[in-house]
């Protein structure tokens, strides 16, 4: 198996009792194999802590077995219809007419042949070809020895049907198998085993939906809330909806913690918050950032619950034991050095200066300015050339000026030199990006469109006084700029810089970055700035010819992590030697750009942000990030196992690239990739840039003048005006 690695004991984080809060592994690691399988029970215990506990719904089989399935309905987590088409039957669970098949229609032998498989529809089906037989509870405990088991019986009262007795069972098992948690959502089913199990053996009663009804009680779990201590007779705990604790508002962003948690602690009661999954949709408030909401439940200042029920254990594992209790004062702008991409672009519209105060903030190391030109010649801070990208332009009238510039882009656009700088501000404002809208994934809605524009010289005065290493301003189609519009881009920015004093001042490194070496070649020779090379396609090494062209104008390589780990169906292959070749040269590599969004990254991250940094730094050796979410960046940078060498816990240490994918059975494993192509000189050198054709480097003529670079299709801006208005 994978991830072979030392596993040290958690004790940053204490909760109330004076332990580490427990980190309940769902399934094992259900978020990544078919839940209650023997990967997934495996691998958590290889990837997350050493005292993580293995989850476990028990349900029984027709001659009195004890197997662990996620759901009563057996179709919904195992192929068992391939092997009884004819087994669909109806019964009631918890008085609804339930159809199905049903582990009390079958013995152990009969389901010997039977394969779980994923349950949850959105994540990979990929491992389900492997075979993952059922495993009963002593399975479980023999095989793996886990530090704590826990068993939740969802649905006691379903096998009295069939004159089966859950506490039965339960009694009986608990004689074979230390069980140290039993949970369950019937009240009636607790009090008959208490006293009846060992001392050490902790009774947890899970509430369910607030408006569910308690099939004992007949009283709805919202009602029982109030009630803990009638739950404490039975009971040393609970087992909450993590909603209970934070509630979120029906935007998603949370609200108010409620006092539930030291309600609990009041009456006696433990408390464990449930249903954290990296790949369910997160509050805005935690930016896609699973580790964050973490904390927010055990380091938060206020409370801390008892434990975490999750389906990737390897989260809570991070959050107890290397980022509790953090040194949130402590700024380092050593490596890996945090770049920021048009800001915070991950919270606030890109290039605003909502953005970029949220990037300082959050501890970028550097911030950021993709500079454009207006009408009237301004330099401004824009993500994109083409307004339809970052702003509302085509919600305004300027939307029918969009054209399609085919030396830039091969869509319809309003381009920031159709307009001057006043048009901007006074009749655009800014967008959030949403790289990832196809997956319903939005950015901050509550503020989709706030912030103010910010021209280059507002950036270079705004960032003059903050605790920041440097700045970094990228500069693209220079050459188009220079020969349609007259405009010197390069000239534009040395004199920016110069009017500011960034020339004359050594506290804060420049960096200006470019796709073109032309752009690149001509600062060399005019300024002592770092100049960072961008490569903007998948390569997987660079030829020496290559290297040495780079090292004649740059200090920096920028590269796409897809450069650095290629993924193949959602898996990374394997890591490339480009950025072993690039430092060998004596360059700097940035990586870009880093998303928290669970579907930027391959499985092999586990939908955690922070284990893609992991990767990119620890395992690739990259010296920069490029990030739309500085603060994730900066936390990793201020964890407490940063220096533990070959102690480093598993959780915290890169993925193997690849491993993963050979997990997958042969008959289901993607077909091999195409090799990527090594970067070559020809692909790095260019012509030097042409002279501006006005040769002023400060008025753009208004690009009517200029029909060449225009190719208008009025027939089309009508349909590419309802396309976009939604996305505005």
């Amino acid at each position: 198996m994978v991830y072979d690695l030392v596993l040290p004991r958690l004790n940053n984080r204490l909760d109330v009792s004076g332990n580490a809060p427990a980190i309940i592994a769902k399934g094992g690691f259900s978020g990544l194999f078919p839940d209650s399988s023997e990967f997934a029970y495996q691998f958590a215990m290889i990837a997350s802590s050493p005292d993580t506990i293995l989850y476990c719904d028990v349900r029984l089989t027709k001659d009195g077995l004890g197997v662990c399935l996620p759901d009563i309905k057996m179709d919904n987590c195992t192929n068992i219809p391939d092997f009884y088409p004819k087994g669909k039957k109806s019964y009631l669970v918890n008085g609804v007419s339930t159809t199905g098949w049903f582990s009390v229609d079958y013995n152990g032998t009969e389901l010997s042949q039977v394969s779980l498989k994923q349950s949850i529809f959105s994540r990979t089906p990929r491992f389900d070809p492997s075979f993952f037989p059922l495993l009963a509870v002593e399975d479980v405990a023999s095989k793996f020895k886990p530090p704590g088991m826990w068993l939740n019986i969802q649905h006691d009262g379903f096998y009295s049907q069939f004159n089966m007795s859950m506490r039965k069972y339960i009694l009986s098992v608990s004689r074979r198998v230390i069980v140290d948690y039993i949970s369950s959502p019937e009240a009636s089913f607790l009090t008959s085993i208490s006293g009846r199990v060992s001392n050490n053996t902790k009774l947890v009663f899970r509430f369910l939906d607030e408006a569910t009804l308690e099939p004992s009680t007949k009283e709805t779990y919202g009602s029982m809330l109030k009630n803990l201590t009638f739950i404490k007779t039975f009971a040393s705990g609970i087992l909450v909806p993590k909603k209970y604790i934070w509630p979120v508002s029906p935007d998603n962003y949370l609200q108010p913690y409620t006092s539930i948690v030291d309600d609990a602690h009041k009456a006696g009661l433990e408390i464990y918050a449930a249903d954290f999954a990296n790949d369910f949709a997160l509050s805005y408030n935690h930016s896609y950032d699973p580790l964050a909401e973490s904390l927010s439940f055990i380091d938060n200042g206020a409370f801390s619950v008892d434990g975490i029920l999750t389906d990737f254990p390897v989260t809570p594992s991070e959050a107890i034991g290397c980022f509790a209790n953090l040194n949130k004062s402590n700024t380092d702008h050593g490596k890996p050095l945090i770049i920021s991409h048009n800001g915070a672009s991950g919270d606030y519209p890109g290039c605003t200066d909502l953005a970029y105060q949220k990037a300082v903030d959050d501890g970028a190391d550097v911030i950021d300015c993709p500079v454009q030109v207006t009408k009237d010649g301004i330099p401004v801070c824009m993500g994109s050339i083409n307004l339809m990208d970052s702003t509302t332009v085509a919600k305004s009238p300027f939307a029918s000026q969009a054209a399609v510039m085919k030396d830039i882009e091969s869509v319809l656009g309003v381009f920031t030199f159709n307009l001057t700088w006043d048009d901007i501000v006074k009749n655009l404002k800014p967008k959030i990006s949403t790289p990832l809208s196809t997956f319903s994934l939005d950015r901050n809605p509550r503020y989709r469109n706030a912030g103010n524009f910010m021209r280059l010289s507002d950036f270079l005065d705004f960032s003059k006084d903050k605790d920041l290493s440097g700045i970094m301003i990228s500069i693209e189609h220079a050459a188009f700029l220079a020969e349609e519009l007259g405009f010197d881009m390069v000239d534009a920015v040395i004199k920016a810089l110069d009017d500011s004093g960034y020339n004359k001042q050594t506290a804060q490194k420049v960096m200006i970055q470019s796709t073109n070496s032309s752009v690149l070649v001509k600062l060399k020779q005019q300024t002592k700035y770092d100049l960072v090379y961008m490569i903007n396609e998948d390569v997987s090494d660079a030829g020496p010819s290559s290297l040495a062209g780079i090292k004649k104008f740059a200090d920096a390589v920028s590269v796409e992590t897809s450069s650095v780990f290629p993924e193949n169906r959602h898996f990374t292959s394997h890591q490339t030697d480009l950025v072993e070749s690039l430092q060998t040269a004596g360059l700097s590599v940035y990586a870009y750009t880093l998303m928290n969004e669970f579907v930027a990254q391959p499985y092999d991250f586990f939908s955690d942000a922070t284990a893609e940094i992991i990767a990119y730094v620890q395992g690739a050796g990259v010296d920069g990030l490029i990030t739309d979410f500085p603060a994730t960046a900066r936390r990793y940078k201020s964890n407490t196992c940063m220096n533990m060498g070959n102690k480093t816990p598993s959780f915290m240490a890169p993925p193997r690239p690849g491993d993963l994918l050979q997990l997958i059975s042969k008959p289901a494993q993607p077909p091999a990739l195409a090799p990527m192509p090594l970067l070559m000189d020809s692909d790095v050198s260019e012509p030097p840039l042409p002279p501006a054709r006005l040769n002023n480097g400060t008025t753009a003529p208004a690009p009517s003048s200029a029909p060449r670079m225009q190719t208008r299709i009025p027939f089309l801006v009508t349909l590419a005006m309802l396309c976009v208005w939604a996305t505005v």
